[in-house]
């Protein structure tokens, strides 16, 4: 088991890398390409390494490494706000990347030219690197509008012809949303309701898994069968996001009067995968395995349980350190013919309580 972590570990640092060489190559090849475009004096390396300093700081910044609370906070502004805001950081940063790698260059004698023209980055040469820029930007955003699997479905055609493959699904739904409707309003559900979606993209990201669609208040996570069985992500993804709002239950309460309260349900199997749609395209699963996950979240409440998972998907993973399954006994779910046992995921053996609901016969 461990070597076998370690080569999908390595294999991925393999792809990461590869990816990262490819952009930094791109992004040199758009500096030379400048220099034969604007007939710029001097040797070609010069016009790549102004492009890589001028681009590098805003790829860091939009991906949430540089300045993370400015980046969260210009993203709530209106449109027209969002994209002035985001015009001025981007000249400030690659202005200072210029700055950065003329003052290298000539004091290292790379570069003979007047300091104003090392430090200075000239209209030019912004607008060309921001071209290049909003283009990746946007091929970005669609990506996230859509979703990394519909995105790459619609480069690659994977699923424009539906084919089978196993899945595992992750519902997770807000406790008490109708009432903290009424209590708050509805457009105040709502921003609550999207706060916590917005929270969830993080831990569903780093666990390598999609979120599918939002029902109501209820969201849909998945993921192909074994990246969600490896290292347990897909209980992980959950845990995470049970730890974030855990950790910032003061915040919560702050801001919403109400700390969230989230019930779950995890469940895997076979399911048809096809495209649809012709202007709104959107990945759909067809099979007994989705509304099976629907009618276990549904269980939660009536077993007092927050989190349940089916027992054909617990047979498959190993659990991560420090969260076991109480067995909750089987029930039969509508749509069912056979009953379906389930467990109870919780921290620690003291907190399983016995089914509240009897056995199905």
């Amino acid at each position: 088991m461990a070597k076998e972590r370690s080569t999908i570990v390595s294999a991925r640092a393999v792809f990461s890398g590869l990816r990262l060489a490819m952009m930094v190559s791109f992004i040199a090849l758009t500096g030379m390409l400048f220099m034969l475009i604007f007939n710029v004096e001097g040797a070609l390396y010069v016009g790549s390494i102004y492009a890589l300093a001028c681009s590098m700081p805003l790829i860091v910044f939009e991906s949430g490494l540089l300045m993370p609370s400015l980046l969260q906070r210009i993203r709530r502004f209106s449109t027209p706000a969002f994209f002035l805001s985001s015009l001025g950081i981007y000249f400030v940063l690659s202005g200072m990347g210029f700055a950065a790698a003329g003052i290298v260059m000539k004091t290292t004698g790379l570069l003979d030219a007047h300091w104003k023209q090392v430090l200075l980055i000239r209209p030019p040469a912004f607008a060309y690197t921001l071209i290049f820029f909003l283009g990746g930007l946007t091929i970005l955003r669609v990506r996230q509008l859509l979703g990394r699997q519909v995105f790459r479905s619609l480069v690659t055609g994977r699923y424009r012809t539906p084919i089978q493959e196993e899945r595992i699904f992750l519902f997770i739904d807000l406790v008490g949303s109708t009432a903290y409707a009424r209590e708050f309003g509805d457009l105040r559900a709502q921003e609550f309701l999207g706060e916590i979606f917005a929270d969830f993209a993080g831990h569903v990201r780093k666990n390598m898994g999609e979120i599918d669609d939002y029902v109501g208040d209820c969201a849909i996570i998945t993921w192909p069968m074994q990246e969600g069985l490896q290292q347990a992500r897909c209980v992980r993804c959950l845990y995470d996001i049970l730890d974030d709002i855990n950790a910032h239950a003061d915040w919560w309460q702050t801001h919403f009067g109400r700390v969230p309260q989230l019930s779950a349900a995890l469940h895997g199997g076979a399911v048809v995968t096809a495209e649809i749609g012709v202007f709104h395209h959107k990945i759909t699963y067809f099979g007994d395995v989705v509304n099976t996950t629907g009618r276990i979240e549904t269980l939660c409440k009536s077993l007092g349980q927050p989190v349940l998972i089916s027992d054909d998907l617990l047979e498959r993973l190993r659990l991560p350190d420090g969260i076991v399954a109480c067995s909750q006994g089987a029930h039969l779910l509508k749509g069912r013919n056979e009953p379906l046992v389930v467990h109870a995921l919780t921290r620690s053996d003291s907190d399983c309580r016995p089914p509240a609901l009897p056995r199905a016969s």
